[in-house]
């Protein structure tokens, strides 16, 4: 299942990290709808809020249904045909879609049909292993280019930064029958996880948990993103050919700080090592660390080693020898809130 993720990137960073091309093959950036209800996270449950990519046509039906808007909408989806008074007040077990059953349960079964494919964007999702001692939280993310930075492209501003998570959904629009503002909900499609995920679900019951543990359908690339949103072009049956596991996928451990929902601060996806203290509290205590994962990139180079958090990392595919995406997680840290870079003038 995929109960908790992280989107801590600002809503401008969000849009060029959403860059696209269009049918004619122009360079794009989505732009926003309900933009200003946006709030980043880095510890993002549901019924609360997320960023969404869909087809820009499902709001201006002239529109060409290759461009893209992103929207914020609530995570637990309330079909349109809902007939409470009110499914906002309301908390619905549908955050998560089984693939097998979407097309046959009437929660999802209308929407798919009537196209209403989204992408949900994340940094990455929460994975919990089950211990002797509790539970121990994982960070499941892309893996990264070498050189994440927050660098723009001359002329087209390409982006540079953390490589999002790009996970199938489906949405629905449900409008209030007394008139008001249309309350958009998404739910995150899940599969059968890869057996490197199932391995964190539970490590002494391997064989149990690939039967059983669910992960995100991650659309990975651009084409797969293109053919899920595009609904006039790319029919329901093609589509869902899309909905399938993925291990171009890595993950690190992270502190049990993240089990509590309301702890929204960057030690949520901070690296850790397993085996060392883990509990990371809000306290003047750790002001230090907080320091130094926001400013990972302007660390002095004569800082010692021995002053730097220290972390194990798990790969599910060899990392790079130069730079790993832990070491990359790091230094995103350092620049994930700030602001598009300024172009030079010539």
């Amino acid at each position: 299942m995929c109960g908790r993720t992280a989107c801590s990137l600002a809503a401008d960073n969000l849009r060029r990290a959403c860059a696209y091309r269009d049918r004619r093959g122009q360079y794009r950036q989505p732009e926003w709808v309900r933009g200003e209800w946006y709030q980043p996270s880095y510890n993002k449950g549901p019924q609360s809020s997320g960023p969404v990519l869909l087809s820009r046509r499902h709001l201006h039906q002239d529109a060409d249904s290759s461009e893209r808007v992103l929207m914020n909408m609530r995570w637990g989806l309330v079909p349109s045909w809902s007939k409470q008074d009110n499914p906002s007040e309301r908390q619905f077990n549908t955050f998560n879609c089984r693939s097998e059953t979407m097309l046959s349960k009437s929660s999802y079964q209308g929407a798919l049909l009537k196209g209403r494919r989204c992408v949900v964007l994340a940094d990455g999702f929460y994975e919990w292993q089950k211990q002797s001692g509790g539970k121990q939280p994982y960070f499941i993310y892309f893996p990264q280019a070498e050189d994440t930075t927050d660098k723009e492209t001359e002329g087209d501003e390409e982006w540079k930064g953390w490589r999002l998570l790009t996970m199938a959904g489906i949405f629905d629009c449900w409008e209030p029958p007394w008139g008001g503002e249309m309350l958009y909900t998404y739910t995150i499609i899940t599969v059968d996880a890869s057996k490197d995920v199932s391995f964190i679900h539970h490590r002494q019951l391997w064989l149990l948990s690939v039967l059983t543990l669910r992960m995100p359908a991650i659309l990975d690339g651009d084409e797969a993103i293109r053919k899920w949103l595009d609904f006039a072009e790319v029919p329901t049956q093609e589509a869902v050919k899309l909905i399938q596991p993925t291990e171009n996928i890595v993950f690190h451990p992270v502190s049990t700080f993240v089990n509590n929902v309301r702890n929204d601060r960057p030690e949520c996806v901070a690296p850790i090592e397993l085996g060392a203290k883990k509990e990371v509290k809000a306290s003047p205590s750790n002001k230090g660390m907080l320091r130094w994962l926001k400013s990972s990139q302007e660390c002095s180079p004569q800082k010692k080693e021995n002053d730097l958090p220290k972390w194990t990392s798990q790969f599910i595919h060899s990392p790079s020898p130069k730079k790993t995406s832990a070491d990359v997680l790091q230094q995103w840290l350092g620049k994930q809130g700030q602001p598009a870079a300024k172009k030079r003038k010539v």
